[in-house]
């Protein structure tokens, strides 16, 4: 499958993420325990944005000195409609994490560490995901019909029921986790297992960590195919993937505590996954222009937030 990816931006991108890890992780109190503060999470939240749209001049202007400006254009309109889909889709990843969060009753000072796993294992999953859509795509192309149905129906059954919580009690991991492993009753510290006299216990912490990366498969499962209606480029489906999900942490305790304040947000995306999937649907007869995707994808999400806020805001009064 042809990508403007060349080998040495591959390894810059993937050096790139690693760093920020690393410095998020060893140099910015990333080990050490702490509630974060607003004041962090929107720092984190303006960095990573502001990264991406970086990432994205940059890559325009290289692919415009290189393949043309209206290549470059197309490349760039790409990236952006596909990073502001994952990143709306991260938003609904939060409000499950709240509910987890809420469940177990996790101190806001241990969510962090929790919340880095998360993002680690989301990497992962992605990377792999990716590379296997790829191949399936460049196989057989007749898939992206497939995908295309999946998200239809998932953005329908969405909207049907977005109103409703899941059961946490009910899930299927956590009940076989119970079932299979010694659970320590109280947190230790950020600690996922505990040894007591030889024995080891797992921690209440370890079953958040199990649905919080369960959660990331299942979210994966929508957003890659939905990204690949976008563009079939692995590169600009990495990148914009990987950069939303790089900031998934920041914007979660940022929205953390007003989530419920955006409740039509789901319906909104809900909206934006069939019209994703209709568009996959219907490309061999009709490819709906990039700019108009992301002004329809733009104009959805914008519109549930703003309607959220404003009922929200009567309802307090």
């Amino acid at each position: 499958m042809h990508s403007v990816g060349e080998w040495w931006m591959w390894l810059g991108f993937i050096v790139f993420v690693l760093a920020m890890l690393a410095v998020d992780i060893f140099l910015l109190h990333g080990r050490n325990a702490h509630k974060v503060s607003l004041k962090e999470a929107l720092g984190w939240s303006v960095l990573w944005v502001a990264l991406a749209l970086a990432f994205n001049a940059l890559l325009w202007w290289y692919l415009d000195t290189e393949i043309g400006r209206e290549a470059a254009n197309e490349k760039a309109l790409e990236f952006l409609t596909g990073y502001l889909i994952e990143k709306s889709l991260s938003v609904d990843n939060i409000f499950v994490f709240i509910m987890i969060f809420s469940y177990f009753a996790v101190p806001a000072e241990y969510q962090r560490r929790v919340l880095l796993y998360g993002v680690l294992g989301a990497i992962a999953m992605r990377a792999v995901m990716i590379l296997a859509g790829a191949w399936l795509i460049a196989q057989f192309h007749w898939i992206l019909h497939l995908f295309g149905a999946f998200l239809a129906i998932t953005g329908i059954k969405m909207l049907i029921f977005a109103g409703q919580e899941p059961d946490l009690a009910k899930n299927p991991v956590l009940r076989w986790l119970r079932n299979h492993l010694r659970i320590t009753d109280n947190y230790h510290d950020e600690k996922f297992f505990v040894s007591h006299n030889g024995v080891l216990f797992a921690t209440p912490l370890f079953l958040v960590l199990a649905l919080i990366e369960t959660t990331d498969l299942v979210f994966a499962v929508d957003s890659i195919p939905a990204i690949f209606a976008i563009t079939e480029d692995p590169f600009i489906v990495f990148t914009s993937n990987l950069f939303a999900i790089m900031g998934l942490r920041a914007l979660y305790f940022l929205l953390a505590d007003i989530a419920d304040r955006f409740h039509l947000l789901k319906y909104g995306l809900a909206i934006v996954l069939i019209f994703v999937g209709i568009k996959m649907l219907i490309v061999q007869w009709y490819k709906v222009p990039i700019l108009a995707a992301l002004g329809l994808v733009a104009i959805i999400l914008t519109s549930s937030i703003v309607l959220s806020l404003v009922i929200s805001s009567r309802r307090k009064s």
